[in-house]
């Protein structure tokens, strides 16, 4: 059974990303919603898919 709840090496994975590219996205605001437990990041598997789909794009001529 898969946790809920992944951390940021499994995030990563997940979503084809560097853990890096996770790190810099939190600092930043500009990444998947994650949850802070104590000194522990992680990631619901609900957010990151949401994460995927507000990416979507049709071309990329426009960046919004």
């Amino acid at each position: 059974m898969t946790s809920e709840f992944l951390d940021t090496k499994a995030a990563a994975k997940y979503l084809n990303l560097s853990p890096h590219t996770l790190d810099r996205w939190r600092w930043s605001g500009d990444g998947p919603q994650f949850v802070k437990l104590g000194r522990s990041v992680r990631y619901r598997l609900k957010d990151l898919a949401d994460f995927v789909e507000s990416s979507l794009k049709v071309n990329t001529s426009k960046t919004c």
